[in-house]
């Protein structure tokens, strides 16, 4: 009898001692993944065979053929092959980065839109820009456009071949 007792002393302690701990954490789940692979790295051979790539899928009268160059997490850049003068645009939460990697064109920024509409709940169009200030762009500049700042590339010079990657807007409108 005095085992049993005994034993039940001892189970009664463990149970106690268990009920004190606390209740384990669950195990962490990983994050759902992209079923696309991060693009992390594009080389100059990469760079022509998307240009070549965006020429002969470019139909008449298409201003842009856009291909990704880079991307990971929401962070996108894009090659820009601009063969014509395309719309204006504003960009109402993110500034617009643009590097030239060949080509040349009048880049306008600033002023009003004409024939402003909405093309999206954070994006605004229109055919032209009145009162920009126009910049001559070409192979090898950098040039960034914030947040809420209408900009068009305006005449193009042939064509113009541009990476381009939107990015969180904190800038200044009308900055040089």
């Amino acid at each position: 009898m005095r085992t049993i007792i005994i034993g039940l002393a001892l189970t009664l302690a463990a149970a106690v001692a268990l009920a004190k701990q606390p209740a384990p954490k669950p195990t962490p789940q990983p994050a759902p993944q992209s079923d696309k692979a991060p693009m992390l790295f594009t080389s100059a051979a990469d760079v022509a065979k998307l240009t070549a790539k965006s020429k002969s899928e470019r139909k008449p009268n298409q201003p842009t053929v856009a291909q990704p160059m880079l991307e990971l997490g929401g962070y996108n850049g894009h090659m820009e092959y601009r063969a014509s003068v395309g719309n204006a645009a504003v960009h109402e939460k993110e500034a617009e980065l643009f590097y030239v990697i060949d080509g040349s064109a009048t880049l306008v920024t600033g002023g009003k839109l004409v024939d402003e509409k909405r093309t999206d709940a954070t994006n605004l169009g229109g055919s032209a820009i009145q009162g920009g200030t126009p910049r001559e762009i070409a192979k090898g500049d950098w040039v960034l456009v914030p947040e809420n700042t209408p900009h068009q590339f305006n005449p193009i010079h042939g064509v113009i071949v541009l990476f381009s990657i939107h990015v969180p807007g904190t800038f200044s409108p009308g900055a040089n």
